[in-house]
């Protein structure tokens, strides 16, 4: 497990490398690739539902 003193470390260890303007910059980017990645899930989700309605409408369509 991850202690307290370990990420203060971590912390000054990007603040000294990045800098302190270039952590929103992360931040932010992070949001939204978050964000793009839930929207594209979702999207996934509606695809496979669609194809299921269509596979089952298909399936009636034959047997009657």
């Amino acid at each position: 497990m991850i202690g307290t003193t370990e990420i203060v470390i971590i912390v000054g260890v990007v603040l000294v490398l990045f800098g302190a303007a270039a952590i929103p910059k992360f931040a932010r980017s992070l949001g939204r690739a978050k964000k793009e990645f839930e929207q594209g899930i979702k999207e996934g989700q509606i695809d496979d539902e669609d194809k299921k309605k269509k596979e089952i409408e298909e399936e009636k369509k034959e047997h009657s």
